[in-house]
């Protein structure tokens, strides 16, 4: 058996977020329940943290080629059409990961430019949104890594 390719910074960074999560999750019942008051930050870190969690989790399953897609034409193809058809699925996953990684980039660089605060805690906005732009730019390479290997026979449907 072949070992699954891996995206170890985002596991690790997915593992991290789930982990910080359960910890300020757990924190805040422990002290409304000793204190009847909560944490202010926990649910904008969560929040923010979930996303985090979210497009990492995203990036690893497009290493690994599980994305849940529909490959019932893909397996009918003979090998020269299939190859086709998997580079088709590359270049269009690549335009909309290019198109988040394009917007974000520009969203964030605008929140920073109007030093926009969080409604919550009031730390900078940028500090949440710089996040989609670099982990949309993690599942692009991830894409391309995933894009490759298939077009190679190194990745099936099956695994």
């Amino acid at each position: 058996m072949k070992p699954q390719p891996d995206a170890r910074l985002e596991r690790l960074l997915a593992s991290l977020g789930l982990m910080i999560i359960a910890l300020i999750s757990l924190a805040n019942v422990v002290v409304r329940y000793v204190t009847d008051a909560s944490f202010a930050f926990t649910e904008e870190f969560s929040v923010f943290l979930l996303v985090v969690v979210t497009f990492a989790g995203a990036a690893v399953a497009v290493r690994r080629n599980g994305h849940i897609r529909i490959s019932l034409v893909e397996r009918a193809l003979p090998p020269g059409p299939r190859r086709a058809l998997i580079l088709f699925q590359g270049l269009a996953g690549l335009a909309v990961l290019g198109l988040i990684v394009g917007y974000g980039a520009q969203l964030a660089w605008q929140e920073y430019h109007w030093q926009s605060l969080s409604p919550g805690l009031g730390v900078p906005q940028w500090w949440y949104l710089v996040w989609l732009p670099l982990l949309a730019l993690a599942m692009l390479v991830r894409l391309v890594q995933q894009t490759r290997d298939r077009l190679r026979g190194e990745l099936d449907d099956e695994s």
